[in-house]
């Protein structure tokens, strides 16, 4: 009996479940996890963006990166410095040559020992080869893509879109699908930026003669304001502190009530900000955001804590999105919009009401042929039939799936197994009626002895169900979500809460079965 009630009862709560859905307005009387199914893009309109992740921008980056490593490893003074020449980058790799034919060896051996085991070290003569592995650089693609999707994802939330969805695909796209939203540019602009901070000294010794020549001295580079690209800053190459030592940001309003964004380093980066701004008092640091100056303050007097402040002219918006993309990090690798898309919401509503009637009309057809067909045992499949329709939205919502058009197509195939998981116990009880068989152990019969022609059949059925979620995306994955999580509902209604009900309703009598006659 107990049993019997546990069955009841996960029914029951399996129903609960898409009341949220069913009665929007019901939502805030349930937990906080119990809540409405969201709707995909096709359901409810918004826009859709394929992003690249720009892989030859990223390898230039590493390969200057790999150009000073492995001159840093050659000029440490604690193992000796080995003398090089013409030490220079040729595509991904990086080469110099060795004064001295005896330090070959002794080059390769600390290029390897500070580089690790992805990068190749090959000679030729005096001449050394410094390239990252074809296994490292695959790895420094899926690094990227991971890191990328993880800094997109936290991009959108702070900007409040609800129900983003963001994947992988093809090995180096990023596909995102933001539902109910209308103007995807302000969002293509945010998540676009690789918002790469960094703080370098201004180099106060440069004139204006040598920044209109556009020579810049060695360790200099001009950049221009991002406010004001015509005006360029001379700032030393050398980065004192990087963003990646951020921990928060904020946007604020400053002593004149500008707009400003508020920083606050990790320990590490506190630490270089006190030194910073302890030892170059009176002198400029510039603030550097992907290439460009957003300001360039004189240190006025040491800053401790590790807190500091953003001016340059910002807007409120501006401020909050400039917050927005250094709480979230810097990309790895610059991201392309390969393609742009937007579904109107009105083309939602449209196919959701399509969707609504086809369901009514066949879950209506579907209950008219089992009460034709099977009589009282009808009814309780389409009990159980609706039960499993509410379990499958409800733990959906659960699990935080959204609902697709394809999702709608998987529950309409789901409702189809079910109907036949319940057709084929009904068929194997009236065969064992006509056998002579008393109806009670009919009954008992009829589902023993189909259980496993059932569970081959689903079975099969999630097996694929898992393959199409494993190497598909975007709508297939959603189809496979729903018919995975049908298919065990099916399972449990149909083979478990259905054969309660019958029991309840037979009550320990060989009640006579309306469906079946006699021969």
């Amino acid at each position: 009996m107990f049993k019997k009630l546990a069955i009841v009862f996960t029914a029951i709560f399996g129903v609960l479940l898409v009341v949220p859905t069913i009665k929007p307005e019901l939502a805030p009387y349930f937990p906080s996890w119990i809540q409405p199914i969201p709707l995909g893009l096709d359901l409810k309109g918004g826009a859709q963006l394929l992003l690249e992740v720009d892989t030859q921008t990223m390898f230039r980056e590493k390969s200057v990166q790999l150009h000073d490593e492995v001159r840093s490893a050659l000029v440490n003074r604690d193992k000796g410095v080995i003398k090089f020449a013409n030490l220079h980058s040729t595509g991904d790799a990086i080469s110099f040559n060795v004064r001295e034919s005896d330090d070959v060896s002794r080059a390769k051996g600390r290029l390897r020992s500070a580089l690790g085991n992805g990068v190749e070290v090959a000679s030729d003569g005096n001449q050394i080869t410094v390239l990252y592995t074809e296994k490292q650089k695959q790895e420094m693609i899926n690094d990227a893509l991971t890191r990328s999707i993880e800094i997109v994802r936290r991009r959108i939330d702070a900007l409040g879109t609800k129900e983003p969805s963001i994947q992988t695909q093809g090995g180096k796209y990023i596909l995102i699908q933001l539902p109910g939203v209308d103007n995807p540019e302000h969002i293509k602009d945010l998540i676009g930026q690789t918002a790469k901070m960094t703080f370098h000294l201004v180099n106060e010794n440069v004139t204006d003669a040598q920044i209109m020549s556009g020579h810049a001295p060695a360790g200099t580079r001009f950049l221009p304001y991002m406010n004001a690209p015509g005006q360029m800053v001379a700032v030393y190459s050398r980065i004192e502190i990087s963003g990646e030592s951020l921990t928060d940001s904020q946007a604020d309003f400053g002593q004149h009530n500008d707009a400003v964004v508020t920083t606050v380093f990790d320990a590490t980066g506190a630490r270089r900000f006190a030194r910073l701004t302890t030892e170059h008092v009176g002198e400029r640091f510039a603030i550097v955001l992907d290439g460009k100056v957003l300001s360039a303050p004189t240190i006025r007097e040491p800053i401790p804590g590790g807190r500091g402040q953003i001016s340059g002219g910002f807007t409120l918006q501006g401020a909050k999105d400039l917050a927005v993309l250094l709480r979230s990090g810097a990309l790895p690798a610059p991201l392309q919009v390969i393609e742009e898309r937007t579904v109107g919401a009105g083309l939602g509503a449209d196919t959701i009401a399509a969707g609504k009637i086809g369901s009514a009309i066949g879950v209506l057809f579907i209950i008219l042929f089992m009460l034709l067909a099977y009589s009282t045992f009808g009814l309780v499949a389409d009990i159980v039939l609706l039960v499993n329709l509410a379990m499958i939205v409800g733990i959906s919502a659960l699990f935080g799936a959204t609902l697709t058009l394809p999702g709608i197509a998987g529950i309409v195939l789901t409702l189809g197994m079910a109907v036949d998981a319940n057709i084929l116990p009904f068929e194997r009880i009236r065969d064992e009626v006509r056998s002579g068989v008393p109806t009670l152990r009919a009954v008992d019969l009829g589902f023993n002895r189909s259980i496993k022609t059932v569970m081959d059949g689903n079975l099969t059925n999630l097996i694929c169900a898992l393959i199409l979620f494993q190497f598909g995306a975007g709508p297939i994955r959603g189809f496979a979500v729903t018919l995975s999580i049908g298919v065990l509902t099916t399972l449990f209604t149909c083979m478990m809460l259905s054969r309660v009900l019958i029991d309840f309703y037979m009550n320990g009598k060989n009640k006579k079965i309306g469906f079946i006659k006699n021969k």
